[in-house]
């Protein structure tokens, strides 16, 4: 997974309460469990039309969000089942950072395992975000994960609160696996002792006393 420390770019306002994972990437498209090549379907439906043109009110489409980095969404996002090909299309896309007042826990827990950063911020400061979001191709903002801060384009500076695991694992780029892989050596060293005190569940013959 890949680390996650500072981030700077365009943030896209997306004021949509209770945004479902549906309609973040639409059950029909579960076909893959690829994470690549997935962002062609991420809105899909409220990002285009039936005939499958873009659909030019949607702020994705719009020239200063089509890079967009960061989200500035609204309450409950990412409600809705607990498909894991949202953050996946979400990152492909480009998104590393999803800011809103509250989340759906399943959702706010997948985005850690595929190395987004969901930041949870009171309503009033996420209004004011979403409002500097609105500033087109000055709505540019930056994320510093050590420091726990959200910069505005006008250059104040946004505190936030986060778990110190997740954080840990987000700047060491660490998801479930990596986690795994880390305690290597603990796990080695277990399995050595395990077969020699019980080499009958590994499928050993124990070696007959002198």
């Amino acid at each position: 997974m890949e680390k996650f420390t500072q981030l700077t770019g365009v943030a896209a306002p997306l004021p949509i309460v209770n945004l479902d994972t549906d309609k973040i990437f639409p059950a029909i498209y579960l076909k893959t469990i690829k994470r690549t090549g997935l962002a062609q379907w991420l809105f899909q439906e409220i990002r285009f039309r039936p005939d499958g043109s873009e659909n030019p009110d949607f702020v994705l489409n719009q020239a200063p969000y089509r890079h967009a980095k960061i989200l500035i969404g609204a309450d409950n996002f990412g409600c809705g089942s607990s498909r894991e090909h949202a953050p996946w299309a979400l990152l492909d896309f480009g998104i590393r950072c999803v800011i809103a007042p509250s989340f759906a826990d399943i959702f706010y827990n997948n985005c850690f395992k595929n190395g987004i950063l969901p930041i949870a911020v009171p309503k009033e400061v996420c209004d004011e975000l979403m409002e500097d979001a609105k500033k087109g191709a000055n709505a540019v903002m930056s994320i510093d994960l050590e420091s726990q801060t959200i910069s505005r384009p006008d250059g104040e500076k946004v505190h936030f609160e986060l778990d110190a695991f997740r954080k840990h694992c987000l700047l060491n780029g660490l998801d479930d696996i990596g986690l795994t892989e880390a305690k290597n050596a603990d796990i080695s060293s277990y399995e050595g002792k395990a077969q020699l005190e019980r080499p009958w569940q590994f499928g050993l013959t124990q070696k007959a006393s002198a």
